[in-house]
Protein backbone atom coordinates (compact mmCIF):
# COMPACT_ATOMS: atom_id res chain seq x y z
CA UNK A 1 0.00 0.00 0.00
CA UNK A 2 1.20 3.24 -1.28
CA UNK A 3 1.98 6.18 1.69
CA UNK A 4 3.52 8.67 -1.09
CA UNK A 5 2.08 10.38 -3.67
CA UNK A 6 2.84 8.59 -6.83
CA UNK A 7 4.02 10.11 -10.34
CA UNK A 8 1.18 12.83 -11.39
CA UNK A 9 1.04 10.99 -14.70
CA UNK A 10 0.90 7.53 -12.98
CA UNK A 11 -2.07 8.87 -10.85
CA UNK A 12 -4.07 10.42 -13.73
CA UNK A 13 -4.24 7.58 -15.67
CA UNK A 14 -5.05 5.64 -12.92
CA UNK A 15 -8.15 7.48 -12.26
CA UNK A 16 -8.59 7.88 -15.91
CA UNK A 17 -8.66 4.59 -16.52
CA UNK A 18 -11.39 4.08 -13.50
CA UNK A 19 -13.55 7.09 -14.94
CA UNK A 20 -13.39 4.85 -18.76
CA UNK A 21 -14.93 2.22 -16.70
CA UNK A 22 -17.75 4.24 -15.66
CA UNK A 23 -18.29 5.86 -18.92
CA UNK A 24 -17.69 2.56 -20.97
CA UNK A 25 -19.88 0.85 -19.37
CA UNK A 26 -22.96 3.68 -19.46
CA UNK A 27 -22.85 3.35 -23.24
CA UNK A 28 -21.60 0.13 -24.13
CA UNK A 29 -25.39 -1.20 -23.69
CA UNK A 30 -27.45 1.65 -25.46
CA UNK A 31 -26.92 -0.11 -28.59
CA UNK A 32 -27.54 -3.51 -27.71
CA UNK A 33 -30.55 -3.08 -26.40
CA UNK A 34 -32.44 -4.51 -29.55
CA UNK A 35 -30.11 -7.83 -29.31
CA UNK A 36 -30.26 -8.13 -25.55
CA UNK A 37 -34.20 -7.66 -26.01
CA UNK A 38 -33.89 -10.28 -28.99
CA UNK A 39 -31.49 -12.97 -27.34
CA UNK A 40 -32.83 -13.18 -24.17
CA UNK A 41 -36.12 -13.36 -25.98
CA UNK A 42 -38.10 -10.25 -24.18
CA UNK A 43 -39.93 -7.25 -25.87
CA UNK A 44 -37.88 -4.01 -25.84
CA UNK A 45 -39.73 -2.72 -22.88
CA UNK A 46 -38.18 -4.88 -20.61
CA UNK A 47 -34.92 -4.76 -22.22
CA UNK A 48 -34.83 -0.72 -21.74
CA UNK A 49 -34.71 -2.04 -17.91
CA UNK A 50 -31.20 -2.73 -18.69
CA UNK A 51 -30.38 0.83 -19.02
CA UNK A 52 -32.90 1.99 -16.43
CA UNK A 53 -31.57 -0.17 -13.62
CA UNK A 54 -28.01 1.57 -13.92
CA UNK A 55 -29.65 4.51 -13.81
CA UNK A 56 -31.28 4.57 -10.85
CA UNK A 57 -28.48 2.20 -9.16
CA UNK A 58 -26.22 5.36 -9.70
CA UNK A 59 -28.41 8.44 -8.77
CA UNK A 60 -29.30 6.73 -5.23
CA UNK A 61 -24.83 5.74 -4.94
CA UNK A 62 -23.42 8.29 -6.37
CA UNK A 63 -23.82 11.09 -3.48
CA UNK A 64 -23.77 8.19 -1.00
CA UNK A 65 -19.87 7.46 -2.08
CA UNK A 66 -18.59 10.48 -2.56
CA UNK A 67 -19.33 11.12 1.31
CA UNK A 68 -18.09 7.78 2.15
CA UNK A 69 -14.82 8.77 -0.11
CA UNK A 70 -14.61 12.31 2.19
CA UNK A 71 -15.01 10.54 5.62
CA UNK A 72 -13.30 6.81 5.06
CA UNK A 73 -10.67 7.53 2.91
CA UNK A 74 -11.02 7.33 -0.96
CA UNK A 75 -8.44 4.88 -1.21
CA UNK A 76 -10.92 2.36 0.21
CA UNK A 77 -13.87 3.68 -1.35
CA UNK A 78 -11.95 3.41 -5.11
CA UNK A 79 -11.03 -0.35 -4.51
CA UNK A 80 -14.44 -1.14 -2.84
CA UNK A 81 -16.39 0.19 -5.64
CA UNK A 82 -13.92 -1.23 -8.31
CA UNK A 83 -14.24 -4.38 -6.55
CA UNK A 84 -18.00 -4.05 -6.97
CA UNK A 85 -18.06 -2.86 -10.55
CA UNK A 86 -15.98 -6.18 -11.69
CA UNK A 87 -18.09 -8.44 -9.86
CA UNK A 88 -21.24 -6.62 -11.53
CA UNK A 89 -18.71 -7.19 -15.02
CA UNK A 90 -18.90 -10.91 -14.24
CA UNK A 91 -22.20 -11.47 -13.76
CA UNK A 92 -23.33 -9.32 -16.92
CA UNK A 93 -20.88 -11.98 -18.81
CA UNK A 94 -22.12 -15.40 -17.10
CA UNK A 95 -25.77 -14.55 -17.16
CA UNK A 96 -28.26 -15.39 -19.45
CA UNK A 97 -31.28 -14.10 -17.21
CA UNK A 98 -32.57 -10.64 -17.45
CA UNK A 99 -33.11 -10.49 -13.79
CA UNK A 100 -29.63 -11.43 -12.97
CA UNK A 101 -28.59 -8.99 -15.91
CA UNK A 102 -30.45 -6.20 -14.38
CA UNK A 103 -28.79 -7.08 -10.51
CA UNK A 104 -25.87 -6.54 -12.67
CA UNK A 105 -26.27 -3.48 -14.37
CA UNK A 106 -27.14 -2.13 -10.60
CA UNK A 107 -23.85 -3.62 -9.64
CA UNK A 108 -22.44 -1.55 -12.38
CA UNK A 109 -24.06 1.64 -11.50
CA UNK A 110 -21.78 1.97 -8.53
CA UNK A 111 -19.10 2.86 -11.27
CA UNK A 112 -20.83 6.51 -11.32
CA UNK A 113 -18.88 7.36 -7.75
CA UNK A 114 -15.64 6.60 -9.12
CA UNK A 115 -15.67 10.53 -10.45
CA UNK A 116 -16.33 12.46 -7.35
CA UNK A 117 -13.90 10.21 -5.78
CA UNK A 118 -11.12 10.85 -8.03
CA UNK A 119 -11.37 14.36 -8.30
CA UNK A 120 -11.15 14.42 -4.14
CA UNK A 121 -7.74 12.10 -4.86
CA UNK A 122 -6.50 14.57 -7.39
CA UNK A 123 -7.30 17.71 -5.26
CA UNK A 124 -5.55 16.15 -2.20
CA UNK A 125 -2.42 14.80 -4.14
CA UNK A 126 -1.73 17.40 -6.26
CA UNK A 127 -0.16 21.43 -6.11
CA UNK A 128 -2.95 24.01 -7.39
CA UNK A 129 -0.15 24.47 -10.90
CA UNK A 130 -1.62 20.98 -12.27
CA UNK A 131 -4.92 20.16 -10.32
CA UNK A 132 -6.61 21.86 -13.13
CA UNK A 133 -4.98 19.88 -16.07
CA UNK A 134 -5.12 16.65 -14.58
CA UNK A 135 -8.80 17.41 -13.89
CA UNK A 136 -10.00 18.35 -17.29
CA UNK A 137 -8.10 14.71 -18.31
CA UNK A 138 -9.76 12.77 -16.04
CA UNK A 139 -13.10 14.40 -16.51
CA UNK A 140 -12.81 14.18 -20.47
CA UNK A 141 -12.85 10.60 -20.45
CA UNK A 142 -16.20 10.50 -19.06
CA UNK A 143 -16.82 11.73 -23.10
CA UNK A 144 -14.24 9.76 -24.88
CA UNK A 145 -15.21 6.78 -23.01
CA UNK A 146 -18.54 6.70 -24.19
CA UNK A 147 -17.79 6.78 -27.74
CA UNK A 148 -15.30 3.45 -26.81
CA UNK A 149 -18.18 1.96 -26.04
CA UNK A 150 -20.49 2.94 -28.35
CA UNK A 151 -17.61 1.63 -31.24
CA UNK A 152 -16.51 -1.70 -29.43
CA UNK A 153 -19.84 -2.61 -29.19
CA UNK A 154 -20.54 -1.88 -32.79
CA UNK A 155 -17.81 -4.32 -34.04
CA UNK A 156 -18.44 -7.02 -31.39
CA UNK A 157 -22.22 -7.06 -32.05
CA UNK A 158 -22.16 -6.74 -35.60
CA UNK A 159 -23.31 -9.48 -37.82
CA UNK A 160 -25.60 -10.96 -34.48
CA UNK A 161 -22.72 -11.04 -32.36
CA UNK A 162 -23.70 -12.26 -28.72
CA UNK A 163 -24.18 -9.18 -26.59
CA UNK A 164 -22.12 -10.45 -23.65
CA UNK A 165 -19.03 -9.54 -25.80
CA UNK A 166 -18.85 -6.04 -25.14
CA UNK A 167 -19.05 -7.16 -21.14
CA UNK A 168 -15.83 -9.21 -21.66
CA UNK A 169 -13.91 -5.55 -22.27
CA UNK A 170 -15.61 -4.10 -19.32
CA UNK A 171 -14.84 -6.91 -17.34
CA UNK A 172 -11.21 -6.76 -18.59
CA UNK A 173 -10.84 -2.61 -17.93
CA UNK A 174 -12.49 -3.09 -14.45
CA UNK A 175 -10.27 -5.76 -13.47
CA UNK A 176 -7.20 -3.60 -14.26
CA UNK A 177 -8.27 -0.49 -13.06
CA UNK A 178 -8.54 -2.46 -9.54
CA UNK A 179 -5.34 -3.56 -10.00
CA UNK A 180 -3.53 -0.05 -10.91
CA UNK A 181 -5.53 1.86 -8.08
CA UNK A 182 -4.38 -1.09 -5.69
CA UNK A 183 -0.87 -0.17 -6.51
CA UNK A 184 -0.78 3.22 -7.33
CA UNK A 185 -3.40 5.27 -4.91
CA UNK A 186 -1.93 6.43 -1.74
CA UNK A 187 -3.21 5.80 1.52
CA UNK A 188 -4.65 8.92 3.61
CA UNK A 189 -7.13 9.80 6.89
CA UNK A 190 -10.12 11.21 5.84
CA UNK A 191 -10.59 14.37 4.89
CA UNK A 192 -14.15 14.90 7.09
CA UNK A 193 -15.51 14.17 9.98
CA UNK A 194 -18.78 12.50 11.22
CA UNK A 195 -20.48 9.80 9.09
CA UNK A 196 -22.67 9.34 6.20
CA UNK A 197 -26.21 11.05 6.79
CA UNK A 198 -28.04 7.30 5.78
CA UNK A 199 -31.85 8.62 6.21
CA UNK A 200 -30.20 12.02 3.71
CA UNK A 201 -28.99 9.34 1.25
CA UNK A 202 -32.28 7.03 1.57
CA UNK A 203 -34.54 9.83 1.20
CA UNK A 204 -32.31 11.66 -1.67
CA UNK A 205 -32.30 7.83 -3.45
CA UNK A 206 -36.42 7.55 -3.46
CA UNK A 207 -36.49 11.28 -4.75
CA UNK A 208 -33.76 10.18 -7.71
CA UNK A 209 -36.27 7.39 -8.45
CA UNK A 210 -39.17 8.98 -8.39
CA UNK A 211 -37.77 11.36 -11.25
CA UNK A 212 -35.79 9.39 -13.06
CA UNK A 213 -38.18 6.14 -13.33
CA UNK A 214 -40.56 8.20 -15.36
CA UNK A 215 -37.67 10.24 -17.47
CA UNK A 216 -36.75 6.36 -18.52
CA UNK A 217 -39.93 5.05 -18.80
CA UNK A 218 -42.70 7.50 -19.83
CA UNK A 219 -42.14 6.80 -23.38
CA UNK A 220 -43.21 3.09 -22.63
CA UNK A 221 -45.79 3.84 -20.00
CA UNK A 222 -47.37 7.15 -21.89
CA UNK A 223 -46.81 10.63 -20.60
CA UNK A 224 -50.03 11.24 -19.17
CA UNK A 225 -50.25 7.72 -17.77
CA UNK A 226 -51.11 7.84 -14.25
CA UNK A 227 -47.61 5.91 -13.28
CA UNK A 228 -45.69 8.71 -14.85
CA UNK A 229 -47.87 11.65 -13.44
CA UNK A 230 -47.73 10.13 -9.69
CA UNK A 231 -44.03 9.50 -10.09
CA UNK A 232 -43.24 13.06 -10.97
CA UNK A 233 -45.57 14.59 -8.72
CA UNK A 234 -43.88 12.25 -5.98
CA UNK A 235 -40.41 13.35 -6.77
CA UNK A 236 -41.07 16.98 -6.16
CA UNK A 237 -42.08 16.16 -2.54
CA UNK A 238 -40.05 13.87 -1.75
CA UNK A 239 -37.20 15.96 -2.98
CA UNK A 240 -38.25 19.25 -1.47
CA UNK A 241 -38.59 17.27 1.56
CA UNK A 242 -35.13 16.30 1.35
CA UNK A 243 -34.12 19.56 1.60
CA UNK A 244 -35.81 20.49 4.85
CA UNK A 245 -34.52 17.30 6.22
CA UNK A 246 -31.16 18.44 5.58
CA UNK A 247 -31.73 21.72 7.72
CA UNK A 248 -32.70 18.92 10.80
CA UNK A 249 -28.85 17.28 10.65
CA UNK A 250 -25.93 17.32 12.33
CA UNK A 251 -23.87 15.94 9.53
CA UNK A 252 -26.21 16.28 6.35
CA UNK A 253 -25.61 14.39 3.79
CA UNK A 254 -25.21 17.80 1.58
CA UNK A 255 -24.68 21.27 3.66
CA UNK A 256 -27.97 23.22 2.91
CA UNK A 257 -26.06 26.26 2.11
CA UNK A 258 -24.11 24.04 -0.77
CA UNK A 259 -27.50 23.62 -3.02
CA UNK A 260 -28.23 27.36 -3.18
CA UNK A 261 -24.64 28.61 -3.68
CA UNK A 262 -24.43 30.66 -6.52
CA UNK A 263 -20.98 29.08 -7.28
CA UNK A 264 -22.73 25.77 -7.32
CA UNK A 265 -25.66 26.55 -9.22
CA UNK A 266 -23.72 27.35 -12.21
CA UNK A 267 -21.70 24.17 -12.53
CA UNK A 268 -25.12 21.93 -11.57
CA UNK A 269 -27.08 23.92 -14.21
CA UNK A 270 -24.31 23.48 -16.60
CA UNK A 271 -23.70 19.98 -15.44
CA UNK A 272 -27.81 18.96 -16.22
CA UNK A 273 -27.69 20.84 -19.68
CA UNK A 274 -24.39 18.99 -20.60
CA UNK A 275 -25.09 15.86 -19.84
CA UNK A 276 -28.54 16.66 -21.87
CA UNK A 277 -26.13 17.43 -24.51
CA UNK A 278 -24.26 14.53 -24.43
CA UNK A 279 -26.92 12.20 -25.01
CA UNK A 280 -28.61 14.82 -27.51
CA UNK A 281 -25.40 14.48 -29.84
CA UNK A 282 -24.72 11.01 -29.51
CA UNK A 283 -28.60 9.62 -30.00
CA UNK A 284 -29.80 12.22 -32.77
CA UNK A 285 -26.04 11.51 -34.92
CA UNK A 286 -26.47 7.50 -34.18
CA UNK A 287 -30.13 7.56 -35.29
CA UNK A 288 -30.04 10.26 -37.79
CA UNK A 289 -26.98 8.38 -40.34
CA UNK A 290 -28.47 5.09 -39.70
CA UNK A 291 -31.99 5.64 -41.58
CA UNK A 292 -31.91 4.27 -45.02
CA UNK A 293 -31.56 6.49 -47.46
CA UNK A 294 -34.53 5.52 -49.32
CA UNK A 295 -36.02 7.59 -46.97
CA UNK A 296 -34.82 10.64 -48.21
CA UNK A 297 -32.79 11.54 -45.49
CA UNK A 298 -30.18 9.34 -43.49
CA UNK A 299 -27.16 7.36 -44.96
CA UNK A 300 -28.34 4.25 -44.14
CA UNK A 301 -25.12 3.63 -41.95
CA UNK A 302 -24.38 0.46 -39.85
CA UNK A 303 -24.42 0.96 -36.16
CA UNK A 304 -20.32 0.48 -36.40
CA UNK A 305 -20.01 2.56 -39.18
CA UNK A 306 -22.12 5.29 -37.01
CA UNK A 307 -20.21 4.88 -33.96
CA UNK A 308 -16.66 4.82 -35.92
CA UNK A 309 -17.22 7.68 -38.61
CA UNK A 310 -19.38 10.27 -37.30
CA UNK A 311 -18.41 10.20 -33.59
CA UNK A 312 -14.94 8.62 -33.02
CA UNK A 313 -13.36 11.95 -34.62
CA UNK A 314 -14.75 14.03 -31.87
CA UNK A 315 -14.10 11.56 -28.99
CA UNK A 316 -10.35 11.22 -30.49
CA UNK A 317 -10.34 15.11 -30.38
CA UNK A 318 -11.65 15.13 -26.89
CA UNK A 319 -8.82 12.66 -26.39
CA UNK A 320 -6.33 15.58 -27.48
CA UNK A 321 -8.04 18.75 -26.47
CA UNK A 322 -8.43 17.83 -22.67
CA UNK A 323 -4.93 18.67 -21.59
CA UNK A 324 -5.00 22.24 -23.63
CA UNK A 325 -8.96 22.36 -22.27
CA UNK A 326 -7.44 22.00 -18.61
CA UNK A 327 -4.96 24.97 -19.09
CA UNK A 328 -7.46 27.12 -20.81
CA UNK A 329 -9.88 27.04 -17.45
CA UNK A 330 -6.33 27.33 -15.24
CA UNK A 331 -5.94 30.71 -17.71
CA UNK A 332 -9.06 32.22 -17.86
CA UNK A 333 -11.69 30.36 -15.30
CA UNK A 334 -13.79 28.09 -15.64
CA UNK A 335 -16.97 30.30 -16.71
CA UNK A 336 -15.28 31.54 -19.40
CA UNK A 337 -14.51 28.26 -20.88
CA UNK A 338 -18.37 26.53 -20.35
CA UNK A 339 -19.08 29.84 -22.62
CA UNK A 340 -16.64 29.08 -25.02
CA UNK A 341 -17.85 25.14 -24.92
CA UNK A 342 -21.23 26.49 -25.43
CA UNK A 343 -21.01 28.21 -28.28
CA UNK A 344 -19.32 24.88 -30.08
CA UNK A 345 -21.86 22.90 -29.02
CA UNK A 346 -24.31 25.62 -30.32
CA UNK A 347 -22.83 25.63 -33.87
CA UNK A 348 -23.25 22.30 -33.91
CA UNK A 349 -26.86 21.67 -33.05
CA UNK A 350 -27.64 24.51 -35.25
CA UNK A 351 -25.82 23.05 -38.28
CA UNK A 352 -27.27 19.81 -37.75
CA UNK A 353 -30.74 21.79 -37.76
CA UNK A 354 -30.03 23.17 -41.29
CA UNK A 355 -27.12 21.20 -42.94
CA UNK A 356 -27.67 17.71 -42.63
CA UNK A 357 -28.13 16.50 -45.94
CA UNK A 358 -24.03 15.51 -46.73
CA UNK A 359 -22.08 12.82 -44.33
CA UNK A 360 -19.78 15.53 -43.61
CA UNK A 361 -21.69 17.65 -42.37
CA UNK A 362 -22.70 15.14 -40.23
CA UNK A 363 -19.35 14.14 -39.07
CA UNK A 364 -18.41 18.34 -38.22
CA UNK A 365 -21.84 18.01 -36.20
CA UNK A 366 -20.68 15.42 -34.04
CA UNK A 367 -16.76 16.82 -34.12
CA UNK A 368 -18.30 19.98 -32.63
CA UNK A 369 -20.84 18.67 -29.75
CA UNK A 370 -18.51 16.26 -28.73
CA UNK A 371 -15.47 18.82 -28.65
CA UNK A 372 -18.29 21.09 -26.40
CA UNK A 373 -18.79 18.23 -24.02
CA UNK A 374 -14.91 17.78 -23.65
CA UNK A 375 -14.85 21.73 -22.82
CA UNK A 376 -17.86 21.81 -20.57
CA UNK A 377 -16.55 18.62 -19.13
CA UNK A 378 -13.09 20.04 -18.06
CA UNK A 379 -14.73 23.19 -16.43
CA UNK A 380 -17.51 21.41 -14.39
CA UNK A 381 -15.02 19.60 -11.76
CA UNK A 382 -12.61 22.94 -11.63
CA UNK A 383 -15.66 25.08 -10.40
CA UNK A 384 -17.23 22.75 -7.58
CA UNK A 385 -13.57 22.73 -6.77
CA UNK A 386 -13.47 26.47 -6.36
CA UNK A 387 -16.86 26.58 -4.49
CA UNK A 388 -16.62 24.01 -1.70
CA UNK A 389 -13.83 23.20 1.18
CA UNK A 390 -11.81 19.91 0.66
CA UNK A 391 -14.06 18.04 3.36
CA UNK A 392 -17.22 18.34 0.85
CA UNK A 393 -15.23 17.69 -2.52
CA UNK A 394 -16.69 14.25 -2.71
CA UNK A 395 -20.05 14.92 -2.24
CA UNK A 396 -20.05 17.91 -3.88
CA UNK A 397 -18.86 16.38 -7.32
CA UNK A 398 -21.54 13.67 -6.38
CA UNK A 399 -24.40 16.06 -6.70
CA UNK A 400 -22.98 17.41 -9.88
CA UNK A 401 -22.61 14.04 -11.19
CA UNK A 402 -26.09 13.10 -10.77
CA UNK A 403 -27.28 16.77 -12.46
CA UNK A 404 -25.31 15.00 -15.67
CA UNK A 405 -27.40 11.79 -14.99
CA UNK A 406 -30.76 12.94 -15.11
CA UNK A 407 -29.92 15.21 -18.06
CA UNK A 408 -28.92 12.08 -19.71
CA UNK A 409 -32.29 10.54 -18.65
CA UNK A 410 -33.92 13.74 -19.52
CA UNK A 411 -32.21 14.06 -23.32
CA UNK A 412 -33.02 10.18 -24.04
CA UNK A 413 -37.06 10.51 -22.59
CA UNK A 414 -37.57 13.40 -24.92
CA UNK A 415 -35.67 12.27 -28.07
CA UNK A 416 -37.03 8.96 -27.92
CA UNK A 417 -40.64 10.34 -27.69
CA UNK A 418 -39.98 12.60 -30.54
CA UNK A 419 -38.50 10.09 -33.06
CA UNK A 420 -40.68 7.48 -31.83
CA UNK A 421 -43.58 9.42 -32.20
CA UNK A 422 -42.88 10.96 -35.91
CA UNK A 423 -42.46 7.06 -37.07
CA UNK A 424 -44.68 6.71 -40.09
CA UNK A 425 -46.41 3.65 -41.29
CA UNK A 426 -43.26 1.94 -42.17
CA UNK A 427 -41.72 2.49 -39.04
CA UNK A 428 -39.26 5.34 -40.10
CA UNK A 429 -39.09 8.41 -38.21
CA UNK A 430 -39.81 11.76 -40.00
CA UNK A 431 -37.09 14.01 -41.38
CA UNK A 432 -38.64 17.09 -39.09
CA UNK A 433 -37.95 15.15 -35.66
CA UNK A 434 -34.26 15.42 -36.03
CA UNK A 435 -34.66 19.04 -36.54
CA UNK A 436 -36.71 18.88 -33.02
CA UNK A 437 -33.89 17.37 -31.10
CA UNK A 438 -30.92 19.35 -32.86
CA UNK A 439 -32.76 22.76 -31.78
CA UNK A 440 -33.67 20.67 -27.90
CA UNK A 441 -29.77 20.65 -28.35
CA UNK A 442 -29.11 24.11 -28.75
CA UNK A 443 -31.19 25.14 -26.31
CA UNK A 444 -29.38 23.22 -23.79
CA UNK A 445 -26.32 24.91 -25.08
CA UNK A 446 -27.78 28.07 -24.90
CA UNK A 447 -28.64 27.61 -21.12
CA UNK A 448 -25.68 26.67 -20.16
CA UNK A 449 -24.08 29.93 -21.96
CA UNK A 450 -26.69 31.83 -20.14
CA UNK A 451 -25.73 30.95 -16.85
CA UNK A 452 -21.84 30.58 -17.66
CA UNK A 453 -22.32 34.45 -18.16
CA UNK A 454 -24.20 35.22 -15.00
CA UNK A 455 -21.68 33.34 -13.38
CA UNK A 456 -18.79 35.74 -15.18
CA UNK A 457 -21.07 38.66 -14.22
CA UNK A 458 -21.22 37.72 -10.54
CA UNK A 459 -17.23 36.80 -10.14
CA UNK A 460 -16.73 40.82 -11.54
CA UNK A 461 -19.04 41.88 -9.28
CA UNK A 462 -17.12 40.04 -6.09
CA UNK A 463 -13.81 40.85 -7.60
CA UNK A 464 -13.24 37.18 -7.88
CA UNK A 465 -9.49 35.36 -9.06
CA UNK A 466 -8.98 33.37 -11.87
CA UNK A 467 -8.37 30.02 -11.16
CA UNK A 468 -3.98 31.24 -11.84
CA UNK A 469 -4.82 33.99 -9.71
CA UNK A 470 -5.72 31.70 -6.82
CA UNK A 471 -2.87 29.17 -7.53
CA UNK A 472 -0.55 32.24 -6.32
CA UNK A 473 -2.47 32.81 -3.42
CA UNK A 474 -2.71 29.60 -2.07
CA UNK A 475 1.46 29.83 -2.82
CA UNK A 476 1.42 32.58 -0.39
CA UNK A 477 -1.41 31.18 2.05
CA UNK A 478 0.38 28.03 1.99
CA UNK A 479 3.74 29.58 3.42
CA UNK A 480 1.42 31.73 6.62
CA UNK A 481 0.11 28.40 7.64
CA UNK A 482 -3.75 29.46 6.17
CA UNK A 483 -5.95 27.75 4.50
CA UNK A 484 -6.63 28.09 0.84
CA UNK A 485 -9.49 27.70 -1.15
CA UNK A 486 -7.97 25.50 -4.11
CA UNK A 487 -6.25 23.02 -2.18
CA UNK A 488 -7.12 23.10 1.68
CA UNK A 489 -3.46 23.82 2.97
CA UNK A 490 -3.44 24.71 5.93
Amino acid sequence: MRTRTPAVGLLVFTLALGVTTLSLLQSLVVPMLPVIAEQLGVDAGAAGWVLTANLLAAAVLTPVIGRLGDTLGERRVVLGVLAVITAGTLLAVLTTSLPLLLVARVLQGASYGLFPLSISILRRELPAGRLTVAMSIVSSTLAVGGVIGLVVTGLLTSEGGDYHHPFWLGLGISVAAFALAWWVLPARAASATGGVDWWGALVLGVGLVLLLLPLSQGHTWGWGDVKTVGCLVGAVVVLTGWVFLLRGRTHPLVRPGLLADRRMLVPNTAGLMTGFGLFASFLAVTQFVQVPAAAGYGFGASTLEAAVVYLLPGGIAGVVLAPFAGQVVARIGGQTTLLIGAASGLVGFVLFAVARSEPWVVVVVGLLTQLAVTVAFAALPALVVQAVEPAETGVANGVNSITRSVGSALASALIITVVAGSADATGLPSSGSFTIVALLGAGSALVTAAVATWGILGERRRGGRRPDELAEVEQATACAGEWSPVSGIR
